[in-house]
């Protein structure tokens, strides 16, 4: 029972930033500006799929994923680091540590499957076009979607059970915000079976996502260098960009995040701004890439704002 109350109870001590004197109100203010543009941007782009009926097609439901774990992502992580900054706090909640590492997990792994279950989409859609309706049944999506959360949320389910069965002896996170690994350096046991499953986990969603979107890329290359169709060409062509370009951010970004912690001349606040990008830079730039190259949601969206300076013209007008 002492147990359980401890691991109800206790706080842990998280490592923050060293921040200069008077600077912790323009990082707090710097850092509320990229979460409610992130927040902006993300539900302009949930709110355009959601009541523009245009847009409710099996590529957008699908693409509904991506805002919702951005969303979920920046907000698991910026306003408590945030909070912290300003409030010069570094006490956490272990349950509270763990539901936020285990959002943040679930976020990294989601984003991985939703860009392979969207090139999948891509591929039935251009490769073959006579038949996407018949393939891309709402059953069919509801089933992918079903699948991606479900296998991400398993995953990772499997990953944070492990560590239930060790004792946890240190309470010093040592990071600016906690995940899986900053929670298994507080335990005292044999981690051993811990990082192979990590591992393993890591591997099966990489592998996963990348041979899905490789197979549907090569086969949308193929297709489009069989047609002589430019319209199908451009299509594809934009489709694949937008989508290439949010993979290579997210891959880009994590790899940084991880070599940040292989060299060690690195400063261990730079380390901490690294791992934090992965959950900044992705829901940044993804609705942003996705409106500059989806022709459907860029004229959505032109026509939405045209509409909306007409009536306020009218209105003053009149």
């Amino acid at each position: 029972m002492e147990n359980k109350s401890f691991w109800f109870s206790s706080e842990l001590t998280l490592n923050t930033f060293v921040i200069p004197p008077g600077g912790k109100y323009p990082i707090f203010l710097f850092g509320i500006a990229i979460y409610f543009f992130s927040i902006f941007c993300n539900l302009t782009l949930l709110s355009l799929i959601i009541l523009k009926r245009n847009l409710h097609k099996p590529m957008y439901f699908i693409l509904l994923s991506l805002p919702l774990n951005d969303l979920i992502g920046i907000t698991a992580m910026l306003p408590k680091v945030l909070s912290d900054i300003v409030t010069e706090t570094n006490k956490v909640y272990y349950p509270l540590c763990v539901l936020q590492a285990f959002l943040l997990h679930m976020y990294g792994g989601a984003v991985l499957f939703i860009l392979a279950a969207m090139s999948f989409d891509r591929y039935a859609a251009i490769c073959m076009p006579l038949r996407y309706s018949s393939v891309m049944t709402p059953r069919v999506v509801l089933c992918i979607i079903s699948l991606v959360w479900g296998l991400d949320f398993a995953l990772i389910v499997s990953l944070f059970s492990l560590q239930t069965r060790l004792p946890r002896c240190k309470s010093v996170i040592m990071n600016v915000f906690c995940d899986n690994p900053s929670l298994l350096k507080l335990t005292c046991g044999n981690t051993t079976v811990n990082n192979i499953i990590g591992l393993f986990n890591t591997a099966v969603m990489q592998a996963v996502s990348v041979s899905i979107q490789a197979f549907s890329y090569v086969k949308i290359l193929i297709a489009c260098v069989v047609t002589r169709r430019s319209e199908v060409k451009t299509k594809a062509v934009n489709t694949c960009v937008a989508q290439t370009l949010i993979l290579i951010i997210f891959e880009i970004v994590g790899m940084f995040t991880i070599l940040s912690h292989r060299f060690k001349n690195v400063s261990a606040d730079l380390q901490k701004i690294m791992g934090m990008l992965i959950f900044l830079v992705p829901p940044l730039l993804n609705p942003i890439v996705y409106s500059l190259y989806t022709s459907e949601i860029r004229n959505t969206l032109l026509t939405l704002l045209k509409n909306r300076v007409s009536v306020n013209i009218f209105t003053k007008v009149g």
